[in-house]
């Protein structure tokens, strides 16, 4: 079943998109991808997977700091942002790693990191497993591996939005003409700037994203990707803030003892959005050596 609503375009609803002189499309059979690209062709390439309900423009502030030795890559997942196509099955956690595993190949790389935000990181953990993604590193930002708190009533909900067609429109009215947006920003414990804020408000306007995100709460499942983390031989490295209201930082200690190369660095603040509050510390995170270290050290850091 494919998704309804109109997706935005990028020459309409993101003519202001950040980093919008980046973004191409990418068709790999039903879905056209919206995917952004920075960086020396011939760096090694670092792949970019945000979170439920977000895009690329979660990265506009880490991306351009990683473009400076790696070549990076980031896209909208199926149901999300500018990227259309998709169908019901591609809103699991195994049919959307698939379908990253398939542009991956069409666009020819080889990744030599994976850095993902919240569900984002299951994602690549997924892929990793299936053996279509075999990076030196995988990068974990408040890593979703649990469900998120109240998902008891939650999952259950969104099947039940997510099943009614006239769900998605009156959400994104209702965004159009009150503070959903920032309401929902509220939620997620970080502070964004303007840009961000107003990327989120857009994207709450569009019925096929909120189609595409209530479909990824109705469908997502974690417990089949936990049980398989022992068998992870990929390092891993996991980052936290303290005050993330939406992914309590023992989420990824918890995490991390479930795989045998996996390090915690753990941010005394930034909320569950720290990639976007504190883009230059996660970066420096990122480069660190550290990420190859086997063990399950936990550091604690502080936004600057």
């Amino acid at each position: 079943m494919r998704l309804s609503g109109a997706s935005p375009t990028l020459e309409v609803e993101g003519r202001h998109w950040p980093l919008r002189e980046a973004s191409r499309m990418v068709r790999v059979g039903p879905l056209e991808w919206h995917v952004q690209e920075m960086g020396a062709p011939d760096a090694p390439v670092a792949i970019l997977v945000h979170g439920t309900g977000a895009a690329t423009h979660s990265f506009r502030g880490l991306m351009p700091l990683l473009a400076r030795d790696h070549r990076v890559i980031a896209m909208d997942l199926p149901g999300h942002g500018f990227t259309r196509g998709a169908n019901a099955d591609d809103l699991t956690l195994p049919g959307m790693a698939r379908a990253l595993g398939g542009l991956i190949r069409a666009l020819g790389v080889q990744p030599a990191l994976g850095v993902g935000h919240s569900a984002g990181v299951a994602v690549l953990l997924q892929l990793t497993l299936f053996g279509g993604l075999k990076p030196r590193c995988i990068i974990g930002i408040n890593a979703a591996l649990e469900p998120i708190r109240g998902n008891a009533l939650l999952s259950p909900l969104a099947k039940l939005l997510f099943a009614n067609p006239l769900t998605a429109r009156l959400v994104s009215f209702q965004a159009r003409i009150g503070s959903m947006a920032d309401q929902l920003l509220r939620a997620t414990g970080s502070r964004i700037d303007q840009t961000g804020r107003d990327c989120y408000a857009m994207l709450l306007r569009q019925p096929a994203h909120i189609n595409g995100a209530l479909g990824m709460m109705a469908k997502w499942r974690l417990e089949p990707l936990i049980a398989e983390l022992a068998r992870l031989q990929a390092p891993v490295m996991l980052i936290a803030a303290a005050d993330d209201p939406m992914v309590p930082a023992r989420v990824s200690r918890q995490a991390a003892k479930l795989m045998t190369r996996c390090r915690v660095e753990i941010i005394d603040h930034g909320g569950h959005l720290m990639h976007e509050v504190a883009p230059a510390l996660v970066a420096e995170l990122i480069r660190r050596p550290a990420c190859g270290d086997a063990g399950q050290a936990a550091v604690k850091r502080s936004v600057a």
